[in-house]
């Protein structure tokens, strides 16, 4: 178990006066006990009191290998298909003190076994999210050094992506370039989408198939994985030229971009480091076309806390560490969106991206 996260979530659990956690099969799980586990229809959970113990539920199929992960002091509840879960569950809870008591849940836990399992026991389970958003929130300096390095890896692969785009090859070709570059230079796979022509209005684009063409605009949103942390970047490049209007939007979205992160400092009102970079978009006439938040989290997954948006009513602090991504989306016509990871520090923040974010034509070959 990662003792420091379990301290701190244990502290949090506490202050919020909840009696207890219940974190399913998720990047959570894997993040507190180095190990996670194939989530299916079959409940299993970890359970984490705010005495800082704590134990395991899952099906007989699983018992063994959560033992070894958990060592030979921590309980493991076994179910049998034919019983189903709640006996198993209810007899965990008696023992370990849960009956009548608030136990959090995790973001991954299906409501239908959350439901059976609060008709049948005395439990009142609350969302939990918040507190394992909170407990990993603050990153240390050897988390930020590996954030520093995944986004310097990120950042060198640009440059060998301008050189490959070309017209002609599929989203997906480009998609496995980024790959093939992380593996080259030591890091992980992680998070790579490649929107080209109309496909770059769509913020969240789903597919690769489409083919480049020239006078294409094309929205790279990637990052590797280094030592478990993420990066994520996102630029915007130009094939064979850029019209009038594109060069337009492309400045307003450069100048709302640049007052984000000016915002984004020790302190500083989430709030008012949205409301910094999206009212230079509005004023310019396009607020209708910046529809998403301005960033979020980023650390051992690539969405995480702390969101930058205008309802998280809270201060940045060091060691929170968030994209700053505005963009303006034109549908099924054009998008771009210029995005830097971004780390708060005592003295302000640290731009963890040093890529250009000048504005780059590739001109085919």
């Amino acid at each position: 178990m990662n003792k420091k996260y379990v301290d701190k979530l244990v502290n949090i659990l506490n202050q919020e006066k909840m009696d207890a956690i219940l974190v399913a099969p998720s990047e959570e799980m894997e993040f507190l006990m180095d190990h996670n586990t194939h989530i299916c229809e079959r409940f299993q959970a970890l359970f984490i009191k705010n005495d800082g113990t704590y134990f395991y539920v899952c099906n007989l199929l699983t018992v063994g290998e959560v033992e070894a992960v958990l060592g030979p002091d921590v309980k493991v509840y076994g179910w049998f298909d034919g019983d189903g879960f709640i006996d198993t569950v209810r007899k965990a809870f008696e023992e370990n003190g849960l009956i009548g008591k608030t136990i959090g849940v995790n973001s991954t836990e299906r409501a239908f076994l959350v439901l059976q399992m609060a008709k049948e026991i005395d439990v009142k389970f609350v969302n939990g999210k918040p507190l394992l958003e909170e407990m990993r929130m603050i990153k240390d300096e050897e988390e930020l050094e590996n954030l520093r390095m995944a986004a310097r890896i990120t950042d060198e692969s640009y440059e060998e992506l301008l050189e490959f785009i070309k017209p002609g090859m599929k989203e997906s070709d480009i998609h496995k370039k980024m790959n093939e570059i992380f593996k080259a230079k030591g890091a992980d796979e992680g998070f790579t989408m490649v929107c080209s022509g109309p496909n770059s209005s769509y913020p969240h684009y789903n597919d690769d198939q489409r083919v480049i063409q020239e006078k294409d605009v094309i929205v790279l949103d990637w990052g590797c994985k280094y030592n478990n942390m993420c990066a994520d970047m996102s630029r915007t490049v130009f094939i064979g030229g850029i019209t009038e209007e594109e060069r337009k939007i492309y400045e307003i979205v450069y100048e709302s971009q640049e007052a984000g992160v000016k915002a984004a400092v020790n302190g500083a009102y989430i709030p008012d480091v949205d409301i910094a970079s999206r009212e230079i978009i509005q004023k310019a006439g396009y607020g209708d076309y910046f529809f998403t938040r301005l960033g979020h989290g980023i650390g051992y997954s690539v969405h995480e806390a702390p969101d930058i948006k205008t309802t998280n009513k809270r201060n940045l602090e060091p060691g929170m560490v968030f994209s700053i991504e505005p963009g303006i989306y034109i549908a099924g016509k054009v998008g771009m969106r210029i995005e830097d990871i971004v780390a708060v520090t005592e003295n302000g923040n640290e731009v963890l991206n040093k890529a250009s974010r000048e504005i780059k034509i590739i001109c085919p070959k």
